[in-house]
């Protein structure tokens, strides 16, 4: 799908700003985002607490009204590992728990620079293992749980799973993996066309995501080679969840995000791999007044259903 000329000069624009040096504006972000977060009354909504090396994480709970199915989505949000939160992203779980008619767990970890890797991933597996552990107390079985998360969060959702399956405490049965960061190289040497495609007039740059994940590895350079950091360096991808991974057309992610689903495919998992056509990075923040949006709860909804008409 093409992008109008009068659109490319905007995104060009606005792709422009984005490459100002986020180690420099991360805390003026923080902030500017967190003011456009009020929260809804239309769900109930509360905060749990899960303990881990003696502080605790924040999982957030929305359950809408009319909950017309059992399962919990357990959410991992975006953001680079640098920016947003459970706040920031209330509009996307209220919309999540709405469409889907499930219950949905907002995790809150630990944002880079101030909790570099592998911290904000072990914030994510804490809060996982306690639900997976304790399903009675969300209302659900363990089987009944989904991983989900976009960009950042799902680079940590694929990552849990990892995770999950090497430390044997808890087996993840689904995951939803969104627009997902699974490579370390976002360079114009890098494998992936994508990057230098999209890398440079399409709001999240190349420059952008390398700069996010510096500030992820805290600078340590050997963090970017751990496959819990870049699961598509994983050697062993066998004994994966049931997979749906959704990237976006003028996404620089996009290549990686679909080279992880064949990856799992190939190590024998069951994979769902979708295009979503025109769409760019962060798309599924939308209101629901975007096709594009609807069109991704529909692929969600055939996820969660069984459906696999739409494996790709």
């Amino acid at each position: 799908m093409a992008i109008s000329k009068a659109m490319r000069a905007a995104l060009h624009t606005l792709s422009y700003a984005a490459n100002i040096d986020v180690g420099r504006t991360y805390k003026v972000e923080r902030v500017l985002r967190g003011l456009r977060t009020p929260l809804s009354p239309l769900y109930q909504l509360w905060d749990r607490r899960v303990e881990r090396d003696g502080h605790e994480v924040r999982v957030r709970i929305y359950s809408p009204k009319k909950q017309t199915d059992s399962r919990l989505l357990l959410f991992f949000h975006g953001g680079g590992w640098v920016l947003e939160s459970v706040d920031t992203y209330n509009s996307v779980c209220r919309s999540l728990a709405r469409k889907t008619g499930c219950r949905v767990a907002s995790v809150e970890y630990g944002l880079a620079p101030e909790h570099t890797f592998p911290e904000g991933l072990e914030d994510c597996y804490a809060a996982a293992r306690e639900v997976y552990r304790h399903p009675e107390l969300f209302g659900v079985r363990s089987q009944e749980i989904t991983l989900i998360g976009d960009s950042a969060g799902g680079n940590l959702a694929a990552a849990v799973s990892l995770m999950a399956r090497d430390r044997g405490e808890f087996t993840v049965a689904q995951q939803i993996l969104i627009y997902p960061a699974t490579y370390n190289d976002h360079s114009p040497h890098t494998r992936f066309d994508s990057v230098r495609e999209n890398g440079t007039d399409y709001l999240l740059t190349a420059k952008r995501v390398s700069d996010y994940m510096e500030l992820y590895a805290g600078g340590d350079p050997q963090k970017l080679n751990d496959p819990y950091f870049a699961p598509l360096l994983a050697a062993d991808l066998s004994r994966q969840p049931r997979t749906l991974v959704i990237t976006a057309q003028y996404d620089p992610l996009r290549d990686e995000g679909e080279a992880y689903a064949r990856a799992l495919r190939d190590a024998g998992n069951t994979v769902m791999l979708y295009r979503m056509p025109g769409a760019l990075h962060g798309y599924f923040s939308l209101p629901m007044r975007f096709k594009l949006v609807r069109r991704t709860y529909d692929m969600i909804d055939h996820f969660l259903n069984g459906d696999s008409a739409h494996a790709g």
